[in-house]
């Protein structure tokens, strides 16, 4: 990943030993069923839009772009989560989204 933010890189410095239990604890989640990767980060995605949280948003979007999911299947997820979160909650999730893409070129 070529972009964290910068409180969870305080965190690792501040915390390495957590760190390091939250990194295993995550990839022992991502190990634990039959979902590929393509389908998890969409997954991660979903979650992140529904708690609202734009951090996630951005950092899940651009861990799916980066994995070779399009922009436009991103946007869809984003689209999807309308009639569950809400119109404004998709419109602020689309904007996070958009700011992601707009970065990446």
């Amino acid at each position: 990943m070529n972009y964290l933010p910068k409180p969870y890189t305080k965190f690792q410095k501040e915390f390495p030993h957590l760190n390091e239990v939250y990194h295993s604890l995550a990839l022992a989640c991502h190990s634990a069923g039959p979902l590929d990767e393509r389908a998890r980060r969409l997954v991660k995605l979903g979650i992140a839009i529904g708690c609202q949280s734009e951090g996630a948003v951005k950092s899940h979007a651009r861990r799916a772009m980066e994995m070779g999911v399009s922009p436009e299947e991103v946007r869809h997820a984003v689209l999807l989560s309308m009639t569950t979160i809400g119109f404004p909650g998709m419109i602020a999730a689309l904007r996070w989204l958009d700011e992601v893409v707009e970065a990446r070129g």
